[in-house]
């Protein structure tokens, strides 16, 4: 298993994100990079590779801060990346306050939470901690539990059924609408509740890997983070990635997300077919 979806997801998403397309056959554009979704896909991995300890939730603030001084120290990395203005500010000031975003870039990086972590509890409470130093926000911190929940569920070969009734009822999402529906009348919006879930329909509506990216990057919306997201969790339940994803995709990623991931991947992901 390769915790590479996600970036991969973001790396073809990105060229669509400000030219919004409704074609399933979109082509890879070779301007396509990775964005600051990668970028911070890694600082969680990075975060949980130097702690993977579980928390309580008299932890949560401390953890929290943990995950914070990652985020910063990754955007220092790579300052144009993509980054939100929100983001930009509080990471450029160590003395900055939580933000109260309710953007879905605290789902986004909870993909690797849901590898990490043997409980739907801890992975809860760590996707939880992810996100309060710049998505405290009752609605971003749903999002992020409920992706990183999927990618729990998918990686312990969860049935689709089984996954999106779990987040129905426990996130209240409506999962059931079909993509065409969705697709014919979604915009650009990153907002958590507007984006996340029909990122998440397009992992429980696709056949393998590929089809959730497409699915996600043809809604027309915010490509490179939906496709980050329905990426990743394709990932964890096909358990595959093509080989021509795999060599579109891989110059484009630089070597120090790699790194974080090779790392991550060497801890907790089993039968890794390797970077």
């Amino acid at each position: 298993m390769l915790l590479l979806g996600a970036v991969y997801g973001d790396i073809i998403g990105s060229y669509y994100e400000a030219r919004c397309t409704k074609n399933y056959g979109f082509e890879f554009n070779r301007d396509s990079k990775f964005t600051d979704d990668s970028v911070l896909i890694a600082a969680v991995c990075q975060a949980v590779t130097i702690d993977p300890s579980e928390i309580s939730v008299m932890k949560l603030r401390r953890r929290a801060k943990e995950y914070g001084a990652q985020y910063r120290r990754y955007y220092s990395l790579f300052p144009n990346a993509g980054f939100g203005n929100m983001f930009k500010a509080w990471a450029s000031d160590p003395g900055a306050k939580n933000c109260r975003s309710f953007g879905n870039g605290g789902a986004m990086r909870a993909i690797p939470i849901g590898y990490a972590y043997e409980s739907m509890k801890q992975t809860m409470l760590q996707a939880k901690a992810s996100c309060l130093s710049t998505h405290n926000s009752r609605e971003a911190i749903k999002a992020a539990r409920a992706v990183a929940a999927a990618v729990f569920l998918a990686r312990q070969n969860e049935s689709k059924e089984n996954i999106r009734l779990f987040l129905e009822k426990s996130f209240g999402y409506d999962l059931s609408v079909p993509i065409e529906s969705i697709r014919s009348s979604h915009v650009f919006d990153s907002r958590s509740s507007y984006s996340v879930p029909p990122a998440i329909i397009c992992f429980l509506q696709s056949k393998d890997y590929e089809s959730a990216v497409r699915n996600a990057v043809s809604l027309g919306g915010d490509a490179d983070t939906e496709g980050c997201i329905a990426g990743g969790i394709a990932e964890a339940y096909y358990k595959h990635i093509p080989d021509h994803i795999r060599c579109f995709c891989d110059p484009k990623i630089d070597i120090s997300i790699k790194n974080a991931v090779r790392a991550f991947e060497k801890k907790f992901c089993k039968n890794s077919e390797g970077l």
